[in-house]
């Protein structure tokens, strides 16, 4: 036997060393759940998911069994969900990547784990439309599925989160598009469902690929500040302890340390440094109620013995245990005052709750016991608002995608009906969403209402705690400028929907009536007489005429006859109008000319051109990229590449809203790229400040910026109002480093207040 089969041999033998260990782990892990023990038909699943893989392995090199084997573990784990799922989750590919059907596994495995199975390889497949977004698509499916079964999502979940933790095989412009998509879509989904643990590591691993310095900068700090914060947690939890010791409650308290992520968007967020963010720490009490039915009072009860010992802020008090969240998240939240003068925020849960917390509505099966809880009920309401959008979803991608994540992001309010029944609203909610939360017709026709017996319009913004009476006309029709106000996504989708219906009625109104006067004058329809009658009435296409017509801004008569008899306009010598279509086409021309002259240097991209790598921006290639306006990246920021529609790159920062999109809904098209500046060029930044008014405080200023930076400023505007001053600063700097030292210089200036970065 020669070498290479030895080698080869060496290899097998590796590989089945760790399936075998992989998946004894999942047995393990499985048998220490609470769930009835079904290990045959998991072994059963292993092995012939084992057997359709066979030779197949994955980017990172190993065998390709490890990564169903993987999210079966995170599902049994992490969600806690039993042997259907755990089959599921082994099976989750199959369909997919091997010659195996749906009905194989409806035979080898029944009708549940094969409708599951079917529903995560319906998420993965198909072929969309050349203007359509696969994941836009495919994120559809998925929430088609839920309401199949739940359990949909959460394996596709838990295949995502896997894929996050092996990302460093993909290439970057891979990884930009994936880090992206599950920011925008994956951490929000699970954060609906309650999955708090697997939300953070999602927003945290997309964090890391997408900004790998700050990500390593803000670990980095927290290691350091580690002893401090123990040394904190300890001085203010030991009374607490020795209260709770006394009077015999079980319980244990844990840290919860900020995560990485989430420090970085309140950095950006608030324009502070990370020694400015002071709840990094937070108390968690967790404890074992002595009555489960009596647990709420228990919570109660120890926020009772806290406030013995600590002062609670008034204002940072949350019941989330008697109104739980739409996830189903209960806890009390309090911020304390430390001994040592720093505010400390403390959550108070019973270990049902923290279950919950942890792995969302996959834990409620656990306490269910075959009652509905109200937290179902939620959930399918959510899944019901899910479902009318999808029935009349928007025509563009990233509209739908939108529209979804004003459901999935928003934080909630309680808000109550004339009747005292609590309803669950996003924060900055107004009347009219609440109205079509209630029910379309309400909205529809909603005119005001009535909130804490005040009258005020439907642009009224909710509190929570408010009582809402909607008030409504017969005669109220749903008008276009209400999309700019309402915030929920059931609210827009519904009255984009009556729009477009109300639209396609008055243009069908319009097309009668034009029928009627064409065959009154003896005419027939025809496309020449539509775009003769659209350049007369100056309509942009023929369904803007059609509707023009149906409103009645648009009257035919006489006139229309003659200009379609050629009797009222000679194109080549009557009036003014006969230079109109000259000039626009020499306007066009040489605007054509123009454009091309300036950007013949773009670059286009070709079949030719490599995807995986970079796109270098020095001061020789930067004139081939477009740089939109939306987030002006300087060299130093964090950069990706979009390939747009007419092949060209769009350089965009990875924090860009528009990129965020982008990422999400047209992976595909996304480049990995990187600055290679030599300080030679300068951009435009601008920086905002604000502080106490006083003498001289504009010369410090400028003295910083132009004596000690030796930057150029660019233009300057500031106000003063009651001793207070604001004001933005534009310069011309050669990268990032640049702004960073100037806004650390600025800072020091006695009475300058804060100093913010404008993107």
């Amino acid at each position: 036997m020669d070498e290479q089969e030895h080698k080869k041999k060496d290899r097998e033998a590796l590989d089945n060393e760790m399936i075998t260990a992989a998946f004894d782990h999942l047995l393990e892990t499985y048998l220490n759940s609470r769930h009835r023990k079904k290990v045959d038909i998991i072994t059963k699943a292993f092995n012939f998911a084992r057997q359709a893989h066979k030779g197949v392995r994955r980017l990172s090199g190993e065998p390709y069994i490890l990564h169903p084997i993987a999210v079966a573990q995170i599902a049994c784990e992490e969600m806690g969900l039993g042997s259907t799922s755990i089959c599921s989750a082994l099976l989750h590919d199959v369909v997919e990547d091997t010659d195996y059907t749906v009905e194989d596994i409806q035979n080898i495995f029944g009708d549940k784990i094969a409708q599951i199975v079917d529903g995560l390889t319906k998420i993965s497949g198909g072929i969309f439309g050349d203007h359509a977004s696969a994941q836009a698509e495919n994120f559809k499916k998925l929430l088609l599925t839920m309401s199949d079964d739940i359990r949909v999502i959460l394996i596709k979940i838990c295949d995502r989160l896997h894929n996050m933790r092996t990302l460093a095989s993909q290439a970057p412009n891979k990884q930009y598009k994936i880090a992206g998509e599950t920011l925008y879509i994956y951490a929000p989904l699970a954060n609906r469902l309650g999955l708090n643990k697997i939300k953070t590591e999602l927003e945290d691993l997309s964090f890391r690929y997408e900004h790998p310095e700050e990500y390593a900068d803000i670990v980095n700090k927290l290691s350091f500040t580690q002893e401090q914060r123990k040394k904190l947690f300890d001085d203010f939890t030991n009374p607490i302890r020795e209260a709770l010791d006394k009077i015999g409650i079980k319980y244990h308290i844990k840290a919860r340390v900020k995560s990485p992520y989430s420090i970085w968007c309140k950095m950006q967020n608030k324009h502070v440094t990370f020694d400015e963010i002071y709840d990094i720490l937070a108390v968690r009490i967790i404890f074992t109620p002595q009555d489960w039915a009596n647990e709420i009072n228990e919570c109660f009860h120890i926020y009772v013995i806290l406030n013995q010992i600590y002062k609670s802020h008034p204002d940072r008090f949350r019941d989330w245990v008697n109104h739980p969240k739409a996830n189903g998240y209960q806890a009390l939240h309090a911020t304390m005052m430390s001994r040592n003068g720093q505010w400390i925020e403390v959550q108070i849960r019973s270990e049902r709750m923290n279950e919950i917390a942890e792995q969302g509505f996959a834990a409620h099966w656990k306490y269910k016991e075959g009652k509905k809880r109200d937290d179902d009920e939620e959930l399918n309401n959510w899944l019901g608002t899910i479902k009318e959008i999808l029935d009349d979803p928007q025509p563009d991608a990233m509209d739908f995608l939108d529209s979804i994540k004003l459901n999935l992001f928003s934080s909630e309010i309680f808000v109550f009906t004339p009747k005292g029944e609590v309803k669950t609203m996003p924060s900055g909610c107004t009347v009219l969403d609440f109205a079509f939360r209630i029910h379309t017709d309400l909205g529809s026709h909603c005119i005001g209402a009535k909130v804490n017996h005040k009258l005020v319009p439907l642009s009224h913004k909710l509190q929570s705690g408010d009582q809402v009476e909607v008030l409504t006309s017969k005669s109220q029709r749903v008008q276009p400028g209400w999309v700019s106000f309402v915030s929920t996504a059931k609210a827009k989708s519904k009255i984009q929907a009556i729009l477009r219906r109300d639209r396609r009625e008055l243009q069908k109104r319009g097309e009668g009536i034009l029928n009627n006067w064409l065959e009154k004058n003896g005419l027939e329809l025809s496309t020449s007489i539509l775009d003769r009658l659209c350049d007369l009435h100056n309509a942009q296409n023929q369904d803007a005429l059609l509707l023009s017509l149906g409103e009645r801004a648009v009257i035919l008569g006489d006139k229309d006859m003659e200009e379609l008899h050629g009797k009222k306009r000679d194109s080549a010598t009557s009036g003014w109008r006969k230079f109109v279509p000259f000039l626009g086409k020499a306007k066009k021309e040489k605007n054509g000319d123009r454009l091309q002259a300036s950007r013949k240097d773009l670059l286009v991209v070709g079949k030719e051109f490599n995807k995986k790598l970079p796109c270098i921006i020095s001061e020789e290639t930067i004139g081939m990229y477009l740089f939109p306006n939306c987030c002006h990246p300087i060299p130093g920021d964090d950069i990706l590449g979009f390939i747009d529609g007419k092949n060209r790159v769009e350089i965009h920062k990875r924090s860009c809203p528009v990129a965020s999109k982008l990422k999400s809904s047209f992976g595909p098209r996304i480049l990995d790229a990187k600055w290679n500046m030599h300080k030679e060029l300068f951009f435009d930044a601008t920086i905002e400040i604000h502080g106490i008014d006083r003498k001289a405080m504009l010369y410090d200023v400028a003295d910083i910026i132009s004596n000690k930076m030796n930057v150029n400023i660019h233009r300057v505007n500031f106000t003063a109002d009651e001793g207070i001053f604001g004001g933005k600063i534009e310069i011309r700097v050669h990268d990032r480093d640049e702004v960073k030292l100037i806004m650390e210089n600025l800072k020091k200036i006695t009475d300058l207040k804060e100093v913010l970065q404008i993107m």
